[in-house]
């Protein structure tokens, strides 16, 4: 079965057929580095985390390369280019700082939230600010084609100019400019028209020089210039003209279809001559009480805070649970059903590490039922909902093997754990999935001795001892998980 991807371009799933030989081009929409990154962050960038694991799983012979850039400047306060100002200029004003600082500020807590999430960094992180010739040349690229004009130090493209301005969102031109907005400078020569660089206003701190003057580039065209860069023209020249794409994948949110990712294909397409993206994936919003949540409504929940009370990795698994293209419930009901659900899974995972101690480490086998299982869920557009329940599967059957103490099979089922659970969903704390960062046998006798003065005071019914070390071992770092069977221990 191949993998199908939705692709919203075509509005139906596709098989994903790679263009380029022996690669695969991946570029997702990253943030605007004004504030910290919150829930919406997390789902869209999860998203993207799996999509990038399991194309690495999938086609291990294919160099993945996944671009995810920052945005530093260009991002308007209303989202277009018909008013307000740069998020990074306003953000820098109420913090007293320069827009620089403020990007360097949010951008390291940015991946520091991300890392958190167990989300592997990109291979290339590129920011829009260091990349300001690149997009100078698109522009002009643009204008040489006369599908842009300059007005006043403004450089707007020119929508007439591309017949199949609204593919991706399905609106149509005159459908956009009934429901658009009077603007308070009219050097547009339509309101459809979308900036690709925009003249400094006297106290525009962020600024460079261009054949039209002190400006700024708009949003959009930061992403083009940058997906090109990394995806296309780092390719060698007998690769790309074989080629009517640019690049594989394209993704973000879905609520970046328009204008963003509208106006990236029109000026991509229009500049390049050829197709832009090949499939386009957008994640859905996350909500709660059934409302969208957003800054502008003022009920984000922001990562750093939700940190506070509950394992990253829970907030992971929740966001799991539902489809990338299905709305995510965020409450605090749904973090602690997911999180039930989640420890019940890791601590299966646990027992398990703890039997297989000394044995020999094996690979995912190709004709493991469970296996199979799990991938078919993936190959259906990345459906990490079927593939969580794979996982409740395979945890029952670990617990009977080690109950059983099935000692032929642990080795090929903690296989599985790491290749599905770790390598793939990212839900296995690195820790544990590691080889490199095993507890050593120290750790493990002074536990293990830890835990018999535990049963010891337990067994003379001094509860009071029996929960101090509990709680003594859980600052540490260590939980312990009673069963049965006996108490095993694991890392938080």
């Amino acid at each position: 079965m191949p993998l199908e991807i939705y692709n919203t371009l075509t509005r139906k799933k596709e098989e994903f057929k790679p263009i380029h030989p022996g690669r695969i081009g991946v570029y997702f929409c990253g943030p605007t580095v004004y504030g910290d990154a919150h829930v919406g962050h997390a789902k869209a960038y999860i998203t993207a985390d799996i999509v990038n694991r399991y194309l690495r799983f999938r086609y291990p012979d294919r160099k993945v390369t996944y671009v995810q850039n920052i945005t530093d400047v260009g991002h308007m306060t209303d989202n277009a280019d018909v008013g307000g100002e740069d998020k990074l200029e306003a953000q820098s004003r109420k913090e007293h700082k320069h827009p620089m600082e403020v990007a360097e500020y949010y951008t390291r807590r940015y991946f520091e939230d991300m890392d958190a999430l167990n989300i592997l960094r990109p291979d290339i992180s590129p920011r829009a600010t260091g990349h300001i010739i690149e997009q100078i040349e698109l522009i002009k690229e643009l204008l040489a084609k006369s599908y842009a004009y300059e007005a006043g130090g403004n450089v707007y493209f020119d929508v007439s100019k591309d017949k199949d301005y609204g593919k991706l969102s399905g609106r149509k031109t005159e459908e956009q400019e009934s429901s658009g907005r009077v603007e308070e400078r009219s050097d547009k020569r339509s309101p459809q028209d979308f900036a690709l660089w925009k003249r400094a206003e006297k106290g525009h701190i962020l600024q460079w020089p261009s054949p039209w003057g002190m400006g700024f580039p708009g949003w959009h065209i930061e992403c083009s210039a940058m997906s090109e860069k990394y995806l296309y023209y780092s390719l060698p020249k007998d690769e790309r003209d074989k080629s009517d794409y640019m690049i594989d994948i394209h993704g973000g949110g879905l609520e970046n279809q328009f204008p963003h990712h509208e106006c990236e294909i029109a000026q991509s397409e229009c500049a390049e001559g050829k197709k832009f993206a090949k499939y386009w994936m957008h994640n859905n919003m996350v909500t709660t009480g059934g409302v969208k949540m957003g800054k502008s409504l003022g009920n984000s929940a922001y990562l750093r805070d939700l940190y506070k009370q509950y394992d990253p990795l829970s907030l992971r698994f929740t966001i799991l649970q539902s489809h990338y293209r299905s709305t995510t419930e965020f409450t605090e009901e749904a973090i602690a059903a997911a999180d039930a659900g989640y420890q019940k899974l890791l601590g299966s995972y646990h027992r398990l590490v703890q039997a297989t101690k000394g044995t020999e480490r094996t690979a995912l086998r190709s004709d493991n039922p469970l296996g199979q299982q799990f991938i078919e869920a993936m190959d259906d557009d990345f459906n990490t909902a079927r593939a969580l329940a794979v996982l409740y599967d395979l945890a029952a059957e670990t617990n009977s093997a080690i109950a059983a103490n099935e000692k032929e099979s642990l080795a090929g089922l903690r296989a599985t754990w790491e290749a599905l659970a770790g390598n793939i969903l990212g839900i296995i704390p690195s820790i544990a999935a590691s080889n490199e960062s095993t507890p050593s046998t120290v750790t493990d006798a002074l536990v293990a001795l830890l835990i018999r003065q535990r049963k010891a005071a337990r067994d003379r019914r001094d509860f009071a001892t029996s929960d101090a070390i509990r709680k003594e071992l859980d600052a540490a770092g260590i939980i312990l998980e009673d069963s049965k069977e006996g108490t095993t221990w694991r890392l938080k």
